[in-house]
């Protein structure tokens, strides 16, 4: 049995955690972390847990402790805190999943100008691994610190790094929808309910904080540098991203190909999953769940490859996939914890 910790427990990813360790087999919860509800029982702050998880929040003035007491640690906390938090003493004692942005960009230099900050630990980017599990198994197994990806960089990674791969990504542009629960937990007008109810907004157009998260791992798999057009959007629901991206193909490359190869790359994947012929992915069939879901057309009039991809953001683009990657590192069976099915209706 494994003893986890949660520095970041209160906000939306924080409380996903704590929902989805509670049932897990091989996992304790051990410690938890809110600065805002430090003293308070999480029970008292999220009532759904009364009885279940009465852990006295501590804060991150604690994390000493909390890190020779866990042996995970899952950070859930804005950019540029985690990394600030964390040194070379502390990987020494425990193992580290960030849910934050501090470590999934190679280049400190691309952190600040993506972040308008500079990188509070830079040497510790050599250090993480990023953990895309389906991608980067082999490292995440051995990793010490992994950087669990965005959720929009999650819904385009999986939709678009079978084509990478292969070489066959050519020019690509991405529409991303988002519910509010991407934005977190605090307050601000933007996901006031009176200010996002009823409306759909594009937002962060040609410079949103994942753009080169993505193309970092595009072109890691490609051999080359990948550029995209990627444009999110906020919807007035509470969870799931959908994205509708576009690419062109190679001269000779149907349909049939693109599909073999997806099936090929994702055949043992548990939760990555490729729907029917003109079956189009929904967030409601993934709401609550980790699984992705993919389809794969082409525009014969365009030869224009169309992929859609849906996800829930808090789960395999957040909590969800941390426990993935926490299973991957333990040596544990990848899906314990996390046979999850959407509710209905």
């Amino acid at each position: 049995m494994i003893k986890v910790g949660i520095v970041g427990a209160t906000g939306y990813t924080g409380q996903e955690l704590v929902r989805l360790l509670l049932p897990h087999p091989d996992a304790r919860i051990e410690c938890l972390t809110s600065n805002s509800y430090r003293g308070k029982k999480f029970s008292s702050v999220f009532p759904a847990f009364e009885s279940l998880v009465d852990l006295e929040l501590m804060s991150t003035d604690d994390l000493a402790e909390i890190i020779e007491r866990c042996d995970f640690v899952f950070f859930a906390l804005p950019h540029g805190i985690a990394a600030g938090l964390l040194k070379d003493q502390a990987l020494a004692e425990t193992r580290v999943i960030d849910l934050g942005a501090d470590f999934r960009l190679r280049n400190a230099r691309d952190y600040q100008v993506w972040y308008q900050l500079e990188h509070p630990w830079p040497e510790g980017l050599s250090k993480s691994v990023y953990g895309l599990s389906e991608w980067r198994r082999d490292r995440i197994r051995e990793a010490t610190i992994v950087a669990n990806p965005g959720c929009y960089a999650t819904s385009v990674e999986l939709a678009l790094l079978p084509l990478a791969e292969a070489g066959l990504l050519g020019d690509t542009i991405v529409d991303a929808k988002s519910g509010v629960s991407g934005a977190g937990r605090s307050a601000s007008i933007d996901t006031h309910f009176n200010e996002c109810n009823e409306s759909i907004k594009a937002y962060k157009v040609a410079a949103h904080r994942h753009t080169p998260e993505i193309e970092q791992e595009l072109g890691s798999f490609a051999g080359q540098q990948k550029r995209i057009t990627f444009t999110p959007h906020l919807i007035p629901i509470q969870r799931g991203i959908l994205s509708t991206i576009y690419c062109s193909l190679p001269e000779g490359v149907g349909i049939d190909e693109i599909r073999s190869l997806y099936r090929e790359s994702y055949a043992s994947e548990p939760f990555v999953r490729l729907l029917e012929d003109r079956q189009s992915p929904e967030t409601r069939w993934v709401a609550g769940t980790n699984y992705c879901d993919l389809s794969i057309n082409i525009d014969e009039r365009t030869d224009r490859l169309i992929i859609i991809s849906a996800l829930d953001n808090l789960i395999k683009g957040a909590a969800g996939q941390a426990i993935q990657n926490m299973n991957i590192m333990s040596n544990f069976d990848e899906t314990k914890g996390l046979s999850l099915l959407p509710r209905f209706p």
